[in-house]
């Protein structure tokens, strides 16, 4: 309630920060990344994803251009995995990359008042359009503000703070209002704003065109790992399954992996759930059967020895 209310406050210090610099560093990205980076001034950002050459997701990143740097924020746990990915197409190219995730914390604030949360503190939002960011203070710690992508449905800004600054930075948060938010009102907040989470909603089983996928691709940047498979799905045919939503009857809130059934046969399997406190109910991301994907569908969960009811929702659940 104070994510839709008010302001909540995510810790993100389980995320990776790589960092490339070096004269090549825009060029080299944009040829390996499905989104464009190469038109990005610095202050500007985007959400992009590695794929393999068969199309499927090896990592979500964010991907935030300063002056003399890029920074890519990387998924708990895929930070070392990642910069190993990008570091086997390096060759010739004048690049640098790091691993800068002990240099780096980063925080989420999601709600209505986090603008003006951030301005009683002494920063100043950026622009509202995704992923813009510029340097500014938090009670007087020099930090970065970023403007996130819609992962809770509200408005939200990254805190990005020097590790040394990390307990200053929560501090002066919590104080000014900010309300800690724990994960399961995190995934509450994010399934019903249908946003896929990596690896479990959106992975490397996963074709980027699977899910929904239009603020992690450019279709007119070139080439890249993987673009040949999207652009073929775009224009020559359709994937077989998607990602959708599943509105259950009930209390029962089905496990990660639980399979979605028409009648006897699977036709998809849950990918992540959770109990709505805005729709007060349980509801799923599931990845489905193309045929049983139409929004208003009727299926059904099976967990344990019995079936749950489910209606197919198209995403986000809330808007």
């Amino acid at each position: 309630m104070a994510a839709r209310s008010a302001v909540g406050l995510v810790d993100r210090r389980d995320h990776g920060v790589i960092e490339a610099s070096g004269r090549d560093r825009v060029s080299f990205l944009n040829a390996l990344l499905s989104n464009d980076v190469k038109s990005l001034a610095p202050g500007q950002g985007c959400a992009a994803t590695l794929l393999d050459v068969q199309g499927k997701v090896q990592v979500v990143l964010l991907v935030w251009v300063l002056d003399d740097r890029v920074l890519l924020v990387t998924p708990p746990g895929t930070g070392a995995t990642t910069l190993e990915a990008l570091d086997r197409y390096l060759f010739s190219e004048k690049v640098e990359l790091r691993d800068a995730s002990g240099e780096w914390a980063l925080f989420l604030l999601t709600g209505p008042e986090a603008p003006a949360l951030v301005a009683r503190l002494g920063g100043a939002a950026p622009e509202p359009r995704p992923w813009a960011h510029a340097a500014g203070r938090l009670d007087a710690a020099e930090v970065r503000l970023v403007r996130g992508g819609g992962e809770t449905g509200e408005a939200e800004i990254w805190i990005a703070a020097p590790a040394g600054e990390a307990e200053r930075v929560h501090k002066a948060v919590t104080a000014a209002g900010a309300v800690a938010l724990g994960p399961e009102a995190l995934e509450s907040l994010r399934i019903e704003a249908g946003a896929p989470r990596f690896p479990a909603d959106i992975g490397p089983t996963t074709l980027l065109p699977e899910v929904p996928f239009d603020t992690l691709v450019s279709y007119t940047k070139g080439c890249y790992p993987g673009q040949e498979v999207v652009v073929r799905i775009r224009d020559r045919g359709h994937v077989n399954r998607h990602l959708r939503g599943l509105l259950l009857e009930g209390e029962v809130v089905p496990p990660a992996g639980a399979e979605v059934v028409a009648g006897e046969a699977v036709i998809g399997a849950v990918t992540s759930a959770t109990r709505s406190v805005g729709l007060g109910r349980p509801i799923a991301l599931a990845m489905v059967r193309r045929q049983h994907a139409e929004p208003g569908t009727a299926v059904a969960v099976r967990v344990g020895d019995g079936v749950v009811p489910a209606t197919v929702s198209a995403l986000p659940f809330t808007r």
